[in-house]
């Protein structure tokens, strides 16, 4: 077998995603967590074979190769970019991220006849001299998250890719929390690294099912 285990990941609409980053360190600690799978593991998703390694409770995954990459396309009359890190990703660098009406441009990019029928995710991103500061509206939730690991990938990449950034390239997320990018110069390799947080565990009754 190639992979310790297989998942689906669906959003909050119902609609199964390709990739979730952030989903993907979360289920890789629990995997660990419950003996589904060692610290080293991989796992099947839609977009391919993920790598992820739980160092404590940090989790650095290994995305598969990303795809598509377009610079300096005109979407909504902004000059933007694109990149697939496992789903669909576009970013719009801005110079001030707190004055972006998030929801309201991200719902008008997302929807744009240029990604119909499957839409994409849009990322607002500041880069400052330390890290770069993302938003993310995603299609699926059809909102503004706190978070998106896919798309905290994407804006690094491209912010790389744009600004000449080295690696590892540090992520700062609406919620507050930093993420770590890493890449090599033709982003054959590339991981995401963030803490993650056993926060609960449930417990679902057979009734539910029947």
């Amino acid at each position: 077998e190639v992979a310790d285990f297989k998942w689906r990941f669906f959003n909050s609409d119902g609609s199964a995603a390709e990739m979730c980053g952030n989903g993907a360190r979360c289920a890789s600690r629990f995997a660990y967590e419950r003996g589904i799978a060692p610290k080293r593991m991989k796992f099947e998703t839609l977009a391919g074979i993920v790598e992820s390694e739980v160092r404590g409770c940090s989790v650095k995954v290994r995305l598969t190769p990303p795809t598509d990459l377009k610079l300096n396309i005109n979407a909504e009359g902004l000059n933007v970019h694109y990149i697939n890190t496992g789903v669909p990703h576009f970013v719009v660098f801005v110079d001030r991220i707190d004055s972006v009406d998030v929801k309201k441009v991200g719902r008008k990019i997302r929807n744009d006849e240029l990604f119909k029928p499957a839409g994409t995710n849009v990322n607002f991103v500041e880069v400052r001299i330390d890290r770069v500061i993302v938003r993310t509206y995603e299609r699926g939730v059809e909102d503004e998250t706190l978070a998106c690991g896919t798309g905290s990938v994407a804006s690094a990449l491209i912010a790389a890719k744009v600004f000449n950034l080295n690696s590892p390239v540090e992520v700062e997320v609406k919620s507050g929390e930093r993420l770590r990018v890493y890449f090599d110069e033709e982003f054959k390799n590339v991981f995401l690294e963030g803490r993650t947080v056993y926060v609960y565990d449930g417990e679902l009754r057979k009734e539910l099912f029947e």
